[in-house]
């Protein structure tokens, strides 16, 4: 009698394609099915404290993971879709031990050396997908928030970077940090602004 031996699939998502600052991370895990974890769903469900509580649990019990990013130049120069592609390609080749296969929140998949899946609604029906959510969620949230250190003035510990009052108003007031997305429309617009303001002056 043979024993058949689970295969190892890690689901993948992102969180920051919408922002106008700051990287897009990708995270990827493998889950652990002698270690289950409760009340996994999409992060954006979940409240800041229970992401929190859940990101430390999937750490310690998956049996895989790993949270990769693309920065603002990345974004720029790629588009945003294509970066969002390579922070998920990043976080799928850092696993340890590797995954077999891919599931990929949404209908896109990077391009991989594994079989890959695209899931739309991914992260609300499959644990794996919903572990890879909270991960990419919790880690933007921390980067942003040591992004507010240097750029304070915006907000970005609040809001993230994205496009709320708060931030346009800031963003219209002092222009576009480095670490703002040029290529964004309302980016661009500060930017486009504030050049004409500085030309009007000469």
């Amino acid at each position: 009698m043979t024993s058949t031996v689970a295969k190892l699939i890690c689901g993948v998502d992102e969180a920051g394609r919408g922002p106008l600052a700051g990287p897009v991370v990708a995270a990827a895990v493998i889950l652990d099915p002698e270690r289950p974890i409760a009340g996994l769903k999409d992060s954006k469900k979940l409240t800041p404290a229970n992401r929190i509580r859940l990101a430390a649990e999937i750490r310690a019990k998956a049996l895989a993971w790993a949270v990769a990013s693309a920065s603002t130049e990345e974004i720029a120069r790629l588009n945003i879709l294509h970066a969002t592609l390579l922070a998920m390609r990043r976080a799928v080749e850092a696993l340890q031990p590797a995954a077999e296969e891919a599931w990929i929140d949404g209908n896109r998949c990077p391009t991989l050396s594994i079989p890959s899946r695209a899931i739309v609604k991914g992260d609300a029906l499959e644990p794996a997908i919903s572990a890879a959510s909270i991960l990419a969620k919790t880690d933007r949230d921390m980067e942003m928030a040591r992004l507010a250190l240097v750029h304070p003035e915006y907000g970005f510990d609040r809001h993230s970077g994205y496009p709320t009052p708060d931030h346009l108003n800031a963003l219209e007031r002092y222009g576009p940090s480095p670490v703002h997305r040029l290529t964004f429309g309302p980016v661009r617009k500060s930017l486009e602004a504030m050049q004409l303001n500085e030309s009007s002056k000469d």
